[in-house]
């Protein structure tokens, strides 16, 4: 790219980017980065949230566990005293009944207490219901005669109640080495789901209690329907297999994404001295809602600042700026156009603009001044161009543009113009023989002499030029005109200025007259020439004498050119 396309192109940003648009520019960088850091601090916070959630998760598997692991625990020394008390009681005769008086009140998680012989059948229990029933073929039965030690069975439907529960066994071998016998315990899962959802607090966590074969033996509330269910047909756990649960690890996690699309995260810890496994599982969506909710209104915040940013900036550099400048730029146009009264300061504008506003007012008041200057000096000028200082009359300029005026009027109205042509006898012998400042006073006598006949006649009195005056006279007709010259003439006479050198001894005047009534095709100049040469006329029928153009009279009063 070159230069000057370069250039072209910045010129075209700069137009783009007007005041408004640098302005909302301007409070976009000054408030999105606060939204923008205000979201990041929310996504930290969430970061924060995952990895506090996951540590707690494990910690939470681990904790439950623990706590079932007390649970059985407990059921063993109770198994363990009550195989020391039946071993003992035996001896006498009362066995049965010392066991059924046995039952620890204090420990709601144990339903019953059985003694069971070699064969399975339960010979004496704290529910009568149970006496006579057969274990031979429990798992845990079988187990515990093998190996005269403490045993937890997987998740079973007790005989002959039908009720989901686990099985805890005691051989009673353990105390009394001849004894074939068992003392096995009932453990209420409605007690250990009671317990697991006093752990789970947090919100979209479930925790479940799951057996050696994979099926839940309890859960907190929001999963109890899944008890008595294997795991792996449960669509909440589906990512956990018997596989991973069988481990020998004692405690793991892991993450995955569920059928709806959901992430989840499950950590496991095994109870000690069972197959069991305790489960807790955290939907992320739920645990991290209360956080994707500030961050959605952080966004929404950020949208809507950026939005009432956008507006106030832009209604902001309208009022504050561009309006302003509007009036401004108005005010100017009117001074351009010539209204210069128009004034800026008083119109509601913003206090940064008030000088700026004094400054207009303060050019209008001189231009208007300095214009009024002008039109005075125009006017001087106006009279100076179009009047004669010496005579004191309107110079020919002057008189020119009055017989135009007066022309049109003569053409509008049908009526009559007369022109005198006056002229001034033997005028250079008078300056060479009194000099100019003396013929200077002559013409200006001369020119209140014809300025006293122009108002007496409704005329207009010019000096022509040198020594030569003329007289307009609208409306009147040539006999009128004729009785104007006349009286011009006499009225010079009359003065009686001295001319030794002129044959009358004194000044005198030589006047043509001439009159028509206007034509459109006729020139003005037609009435000046025809004047002009009843001037000449005049002056050579001797000077001091009235001649009309067209009509000859001897002197005086007055001769024609056609006599």
């Amino acid at each position: 790219m070159s230069i000057a396309r370069l250039g072209r192109n910045t010129s075209k940003l700069r137009a783009l980017l007007g005041i408004r648009a640098r302005l909302v520019i301007l409070a976009l960088i000054l408030v999105v980065p606060l939204m923008l850091d205000r979201v990041r601090i929310l996504e930290v916070t969430r970061s924060k949230q995952i990895a506090q959630a996951a540590h707690e998760l494990s910690e939470l598997a681990k904790h439950t566990a623990d706590a079932q692991r007390e649970i059985i625990s407990t059921v063993q020394a109770v198994l363990k005293s009550s195989a020391y008390i039946y071993a003992t009681a035996a001896q006498q005769g009362r066995g049965c009944a010392i066991l059924r008086a046995s039952l620890r009140v204090d420990l709601p998680w144990i339903r019953s207490l059985n003694l069971v012989d070699s064969n399975g059948t339960i010979q004496c229990s704290t529910q009568s219901a149970f006496i006579g029933a057969n274990i031979r073929d429990r798992d845990y039965f079988q187990r515990a005669m093998e190996t005269h030690e403490f045993v937890v069975s997987d998740y079973i439907v007790a005989r002959p109640s039908g009720t989901p529960t686990i099985i805890a066994a005691y051989p009673v071998s353990a105390i009394e080495g001849n004894s074939e016998a068992l003392i096995i315990a009932s453990i209420d899962l409605k007690w250990m789901s009671q317990l697991i959802s006093n752990r789970s607090m947090r919100a979209g966590m479930s925790v479940l209690l799951v057996d050696g074969r994979g099926t839940i033996l309890a859960a907190s509330k929001d999963a109890a329907s899944l008890i008595g269910r294997p795991l792996k047909d449960t669509s909440l756990l589906e990512a956990v297999s018997l596989r991973e649960i069988n481990l020998d690890r004692e405690f793991g996690s892991i993450s995955f994404e569920s059928a709806d699309g959901e992430k989840k995260a499950v950590s496991f810890a095994r109870v000690t001295g069972t197959r069991a496994r305790m489960i807790v599982s955290i939907n992320q969506p739920l645990m991290l809602s209360e956080i994707n909710s500030e961050i959605r209104t952080a966004y929404i915040q950020l949208a809507l600042v950026g939005i009432f940013t956008l507006l106030g900036a832009w209604f902001a550099g309208e009022r504050l700026i561009m309006r302003p400048v509007r009036m401004m730029t108005d005010m100017a146009n009117r001074f351009g156009r010539g209204e210069l009264s128009a004034r800026a300061s008083g119109a509601g504008l913003p206090a940064e603009f008030v000088p700026l506003a004094r400054a207009f007012d303060a050019m209008a008041s001189q231009l208007s001044e300095r214009e009024r200057e002008m039109l005075a000096a125009n006017d001087r000028l106006t009279v100076i161009a179009s009047h004669d200082l010496v005579s004191g009359l309107a110079n020919r300029r002057g008189f020119q543009s009055r017989l135009e005026f007066e022309w049109m009027k003569a053409l509008q109205s049908d009526g009559q113009l007369s022109v005198l042509m006056i002229d001034v006898d033997h005028f250079k012998l008078f300056n060479d023989t009194y000099g100019h400042p003396e013929g200077d006073a002559c013409l200006k006598r001369l020119g209140e002499v014809l300025g006293a006949m122009a108002n007496s006649f409704g005329g207009f009195a010019a000096r022509y030029g040198g020594e030569e005056f003329c007289l307009l006279l609208p409306g009147g007709n040539a006999a009128r005109a004729m009785q104007a010259g006349e009286a011009v003439r006499a009225a010079v006479e009359n003065l009686a200025i001295p001319h030794l050198t002129s044959p009358t001894k004194a000044v005198t005047v030589s006047v043509g007259v001439a009159t028509v009534v206007p034509g459109a095709a006729q020139p003005q100049d037609d009435l000046i020439e025809a004047a002009d040469t009843a001037l000449y006329a005049a002056k050579r029928r001797g000077r001091n004498a009235v001649v009309a153009h067209g009509l000859i009279r001897p002197t005086p009063p007055a001769v024609s050119l056609a006599g």
